[in-house]
């Protein structure tokens, strides 16, 4: 069965139970969430000035080849998603010894077959390889991803921010699905983007999802924005201390990316720090959604949006890899 990251735990659950054992599967997604996480430990550690500058150009460079994987295969933007997930949660247990170039390329084609395997999607390895100049026969990228699954503990099927989205949702009690679908697309947008800024993989995924529709909501919705802050606020199973924190970073990194889209730096040499690809079919979406949006909701008008970052302000008041096992096949 395809992995659906909206319900990770759908092959463990009957069809017809679902619907009764639903509070029952929020409740096992909130309690299992932190073990499907990178270790909270090194996660400070690789935060702190001595370990960030290795750990995040090992990061950028395995993402920016992920990325290239989306565009050459023409990946849906999930495949990459999972991947780096994979990516994290893998070397955030791991020591990578620095000097050896071709592991990043190794772990990141390994990730990417990984997921590929769980999106029942098919992936031509050499294919990819050739046009990216790498030189792994199947024995090794096999071995590699039996390494990978070892040290995931085998757990593949990630809970990632997509498992929340539609529990969040339903706290702000829209009864116009064209607005909930507009929210949701904006917030699937925000969560790609926000999944490959290393500043945010210290927050649990349910923080990120509820994060993500918050900005939604403050973009799209701006005069309901303090209900439903109120609602996600008052759910039991969130952190607020932690939602205000997460929504900050995530702001800015938005209010970023928006900066450099209007200098038209699109085309720069920087690193790719997104899932840029889904963005071009969603904005569009998303576009056509919000001139519907008007209609029936209040949108912040174009000049205001300048305020828009001093007005949310008040919302947020606040070295070795272990490789002996892959040497022996190489």
């Amino acid at each position: 069965m395809e992995f659906d990251l909206e319900n990770p735990f759908t092959s463990f659950v009957v069809v017809e139970e679902e619907q009764q054992q639903q509070s029952g599967t929020i409740l096992d997604l909130f309690v299992s969430e932190s073990d499907h996480m990178p270790s909270q430990n090194f996660t400070t550690k690789c935060l702190e000035e001595e370990m960030e500058d290795f750990h995040v150009s090992f990061r950028q460079e395995a993402v920016s080849l992920i990325l290239q994987a989306q565009f050459s295969c023409n990946f849906e933007p999930f495949i990459p998603y999972l991947a780096v997930t994979y990516l994290d949660r893998f070397i955030f247990k791991q020591q990578i010894q620095i000097g050896k170039p071709w592991i990043v390329k190794l772990l990141v084609i390994s990730c990417i077959s990984l997921a590929a395997k769980m999106k029942n999607t098919h992936f031509l390895v050499s294919e990819f390889q050739r046009e990216e100049g790498f030189m792994f026969d199947a024995q090794t990228i096999h071995r590699m991803e039996l390494l990978i699954l070892d040290a995931l503990n085998w757990r593949m099927r990630s809970i990632t921010p997509f498992s929340f989205l539609c529990f969040f949702i339903s706290l702000f009690k829209l009864k116009d699905p064209p607005l909930t679908e507009a929210l949701k697309e904006r917030a699937t947008d925000i969560i790609f983007k926000a999944h490959n800024e290393i500043k945010l993989i210290e927050f649990k995924p349910s923080i990120i999802a509820a994060s993500a529709l918050l900005l939604s909501s403050h973009e799209l919705f701006p005069l309901q924005f303090s209900a439903f802050k109120a609602s996600i606020s008052s759910c039991e199973y969130v952190n607020k201390e932690k939602l205000l924190k997460c929504f900050d970073t995530m702001q800015q990194m938005v209010e970023m990316e928006e900066g450099f889209d209007s200098m038209s730096m699109s085309s720069s040499t920087r690193t790719p720090v997104s899932v840029l690809d889904y963005k071009c079919s969603s904005k569009s979406s998303v576009s056509q959604r919000t001139t519907a949006i008007t209609a029936t909701a209040a949108v912040m008008p174009l000049e205001k949006r300048e305020t828009k970052r001093r007005k949310t302000n008040g919302f947020c008041s606040e070295n070795r890899f272990q490789l002996s096992r892959i040497q022996q096949c190489l």
